[in-house]
């Protein structure tokens, strides 16, 4: 069986839609790179190289508290960027937390001057930077709210809410969603074994399906989920 081709950064948008010129550069200037799961690959105080974007797979962005408890301030999906590594290389700055791959991941680095001069030459590269920067402002206040305001056991609901397809399944692991909520998979494998048992979910090897969601949403105002 003939494998599929690996993804390139040039079927992304808004690489694809590239006048000639752009195209050229971002040739001459993208390296991939793939790494298996759990692989570190920034941690905080280094100089980041480029500009990383994720072609397969997921990078985790997190912090790390002085007990060693780790928080998720981001994911980096399949077309997606590190906007901390852009706000390094644009302000020349160390690099601000941690990455880590949380399933097998290929990356394309663009080096800072490359994608530095595709910002200077191409609006299509301006856009995406400037709409990418934005809207993880609003992601990262989000996160801050949750984290003060919600309880482990809603933070858990509202990840499964807000991550689940339209069909209602999430494809992550107890361990990476452990990861995101900075718990352990024990803690994780507990609070959705309840929820199995209360009929609100099924869970399989590497994924959960929703069976009540209204139930899940009544955690987040501190309402008790039924089996109803």
């Amino acid at each position: 069986m003939t494998k599929p081709p690996m993804p390139d950064l040039a079927d992304f948008s808004p690489f694809r839609d590239l006048p000639p010129e752009g195209r050229r550069l971002l040739e001459r200037g993208a390296t991939s790179r793939h790494v298996p799961s759990t692989t570190p690959l920034l941690h905080k105080g280094q100089k980041a190289s480029g500009a990383y974007f994720v072609l397969e797979g997921h990078l985790r962005v997190y912090a790390l508290a002085p007990n060693g408890t780790e928080a998720t301030l981001y994911t980096i999906a399949p077309g997606e960027t590190c906007v901390f590594a852009l706000n390094s290389l644009f302000n020349d700055l160390l690099y601000p937390a941690w990455v880590q791959a949380v399933e097998p991941t290929t990356l394309a680095v663009l080096p800072a001057a490359t994608y530095r001069q595709l910002f200077a030459e191409q609006p299509l590269i301006r856009d995406f930077t400037v709409r990418t920067l934005s809207s993880l402002v609003f992601h990262l206040m989000g996160q801050l709210e949750e984290v003060h305001a919600y309880t482990l056991r809603q933070r858990l609901a509202n990840l499964l809410l807000t991550h689940a397809a339209s069909s209602g399944e999430l494809r992550m692991t107890q361990q990476q969603m452990g990861f995101h909520l900075g718990t352990t998979r024990e803690v994780v494998a507990r609070l959705l074994g309840e929820w199995v048992d209360a009929g609100l979910i099924h869970t399989r090897r590497g994924a959960t399906r929703l069976l009540d969601p209204a139930a899940l949403s009544r955690l987040l105002d501190g309402s008790a989920p039924s089996a109803d």
